[in-house]
């Protein structure tokens, strides 16, 4: 089930990942299997931040399951809609299975990935 929190919440019934909200538009956590059944929400999520922020988007990926193109693809559409909003998607706590995917389809050259921010 996908619970969007603050601004991002949705009612609609969907099931496998999660998105909350950290920071209004620079910073979302994303939980939870991003599949078929879970990706319109979580890209909904992504495209509300980058809409509504400046600057870098941090998205920590620590618990996220991505095992095909579905989940690849919204977050090269929501790096792509960062880059065209003159911000940057920063993928951070990326699992080894994610980033393994991440460098076999090359995209380890346009996907941007960075360390945690240090929370004060």
């Amino acid at each position: 089930m996908i619970e969007l929190t603050r601004a991002a919440r949705q009612d609609a019934p969907t099931r496998g990942a999660q998105v909350d909200e950290v920071v209004a538009g620079a910073e979302l956590i994303v939980r939870g299997r991003l599949d078929v059944g879970s990706v319109g929400a979580v890209r909904d999520a992504l495209h509300r931040a980058v809409d509504l922020g400046s600057d870098d988007l941090i998205v920590h990926l620590d618990d996220v399951e991505v095992h095909d193109a579905t989940g690849l693809g919204v977050l090269l559409g929501a790096h792509r809609r960062a880059r065209l909003a003159g911000r940057r998607l920063v993928l951070v706590g990326v699992p080894g299975r994610l980033e393994r995917l991440i460098r076999h389809t090359r995209l380890h050259r346009v996907l941007v990935r960075g360390e945690a921010p240090v929370s004060a």
